[in-house]
């Protein structure tokens, strides 16, 4: 259940005209009051003989009381109360109830008989509308000081008493909410979502990676957004502004919101801050981490690699890392799920773009992120968006398949981290986030593990057997399982890979089901598939039996020995070692 507290307002009958009016798509249906102040409002909506007018002279009636210097301009209180999509319909009688209660918790009617005039209207089956006047009976103004927050713990007890969809309790780093006119605005100009959080999006892409505000505000223009700078006298920039561009208002002007706006991390100066290395991350002595000298990114499957290897790092510090390292490898995750959704294939695109959208809200949280520690998984959001968008199979299709697993078990990694916190809203939109990874590993991982699969089962039966038994003597545990999967072929076929590299797959199979755990793996053959090939240094779609590259594979130099799992239901990172 959804409280929220308008910007007061200065109008009663504007007010009562729009609760008591069709609509802006008729939504509207059969608006009545459902409790007042005094259980005795006029109702204009079930009366004939009532108007709006009539209810709008008894709320403002003790605005009669004052004289005129003490008549606040803005007098109009109003907050809408929503139930969850998957609540069952509740009865006027019940609405009534929970009017009462929001008016006592906020203070605007908190039963000390002189409280505020208010009326509680419905026009919908999910949600009402209270209306009130802020002064009391007695005169005084009424002490509705962060009423916002007060209602939103009276929300939390409503919902647990009627048995309602259980709202995460927010900390205030949530972005801020379109507003239900920018809803209706989206749906009349037919948008997938409202401007604001098309914006949000828009921009958050333009900063994954980036180096530089130049290269930021490049992204922003490339990405087609008008962009409104602020400078000082001095020449400074100070801050900026971005719109669509076929977002008007009734003038027909661009309508511009500031990055602060849009989510409190892309301020200007909040978006600097990832681009500079402060104290908090320094050593003892004075220097900063020493960061490996890696190659240049030469296309989508080396940038997915290097992601990947990336990505397992952060999430070990994640899970044994202190508070600040933590939180800024969470940050910078949302980065690289950014830069991901913004250059994989049509097949993964959609789930992809999901589970960036909603890890938003887990990258930010009341724990101050120390920036430097997450240098290298910024680096690997940059080089995700300048290698290029991937091919959506072979090798790209495979590194991907491998980048997205990688980044579910991260996922579920900040959902742990945040719940241990009590951060309810991030832990929610992490686990989410998990969700749709796990969607687009599914669609991602389907060629490649179906070409493994293939190789497998041409695998003449005498080797075939020597991988079993190999299975059976290092994981006598799980072998029957594991020869059960669907995906034991594909296994085999990469043992068989592993061995013809020069490795021992005994160890290697050993080392790999030893780095992270298995059991609750959806399927421990696509787990240790993906370890044995970037342990082994093997491409993520081996070469066809020619000796060429499979279609769609670009060779790249090796990478250090980096070993991650596969998707899994795994919630207990301390069992994920």
């Amino acid at each position: 259940m959804i409280p929220r507290i308008h910007q007061q307002g200065s109008n009663t009958l504007g007010l009562l005209h729009y609760l008591y009016g069709k609509g802006t798509h008729e939504e509207h249906i059969d608006p009545h009051v459902v409790a007042s102040f005094d259980g005795m409002a006029p109702d204009p909506g079930r009366d004939p003989s009532v108007t709006k007018k009539d209810l709008q002279h008894l709320l403002d009636q003790p605005l009669s009381l004052l004289v005129a210097d003490q008549c606040p301009d803005k007098h109009v209180w109003h907050c809408s109360v929503r139930a969850a999509p998957d609540d069952p319909i509740l009865s006027d009688e019940q609405w009534g109830d929970i009017a009462r209660r929001m008016v006592a918790a906020t203070g605007i009617d908190p039963g000390d008989g002189a409280g505020c005039r208010w009326a509680a209207v419905r026009h919908a089956d999910d949600h009402i509308h209270i209306i009130a006047t802020l002064v009391r009976e007695d005169g005084r103004r009424p002490d509705h000081h962060r009423s916002g927050k007060r209602a939103q713990a009276e929300c939390r007890l409503i919902e647990r008493e009627l048995g309602l969809h259980q709202v995460a309790p927010g900390d205030g780093t949530a972005a801020k909410r379109a507003t239900s006119a920018e809803r209706h605005k989206a749906e009349r100009q037919g948008r997938e979502r409202p401007a604001r959080e098309e914006l949000r999006e828009t921009v958050r892409r333009a900063v994954a990676g980036a180096t530089s505000e130049e290269e930021f505000f490049d992204r922003l223009a490339a990405a087609g957004l008008l962009i409104r700078k602020r400078i000082a006298p001095s020449g400074d920039l100070l801050g900026y502004k971005v719109a669509l561009p076929d977002d008007r208002n009734g003038e027909k002007e661009p309508v511009f919101y500031a990055g602060s706006t849009l989510a409190p991390d892309l301020s200007l100066p909040r978006i600097r801050e990832r681009w500079t290395l402060p104290a908090e991350a320094a050593a003892a002595d004075g220097s900063y981490p020493e960061q490996p000298v890696l190659p240049d990114v030469i296309g989508p499957a080396f940038a997915r690699r290097r992601a990947t290897a990336a990505t397992w790092q952060a999430l070990l510090v994640i899970d044994h890392g202190d508070d600040g390292a933590a939180a800024a490898q969470i940050a910078a995750a949302g980065e690289v799920l950014d830069a991901l959704a913004k250059t994989s294939a049509a097949h993964t695109r959609k789930e992809l773009r999901e589970a960036a959208f909603v890890f938003e809200r887990a990258s930010r949280s009341h724990v101050k992120a120390v920036r430097g520690h997450d240098r290298a998984l910024r680096q690997a959001a940059h080089d995700l968006v300048h290698s290029g968008p991937a091919l959506g199979h072979g090798e790209d299709g495979a590194t991907t398949a491998m980048l997205i697993d990688v980044a579910f078990f991260l996922a579920i990694a900040a959902a742990n981290w945040h719940a241990k916190k009590e951060h309810a809203q991030q832990a929610a939109a992490a686990q989410q986030a998990a969700e749709h990874l796990r969607a687009a590993y599914q669609a991602a991982a389907a060629q490649p593990m179906a070409i493994l699969r293939q190789r497998g089962q041409r695998l003449a039966p005498r080797v075939r057997q020597r991988h079993a038994a190999l299975l059976q003597q290092v994981l006598p545990e799980l072998a029957e399982q594991i020869r059960a999967e669907a995906g034991w072929a594909a296994l085999a076929a990469t043992l068989d890979d592993v061995r013809k590299a020069g490795h021992d797959p005994a160890v290697l199979l050993a080392d790999a089901a030893r780095r992270r755990e298995l059991d609750t793996a959806d399927s421990i053959s696509d787990v240790l598939v993906w370890r044995l090939r970037r342990s082994a240094h093997l491409l993520a779609l081996p070469a066809s039996p020619d000796g060429t590259a499979t279609m769609g594979t670009r060779r790249t130099a090796p990478l250090a020995p980096v070993t991650q799992p596969a998707t899994s239901a795994v919630n207990d990172p301390s069992r994920r070692r």
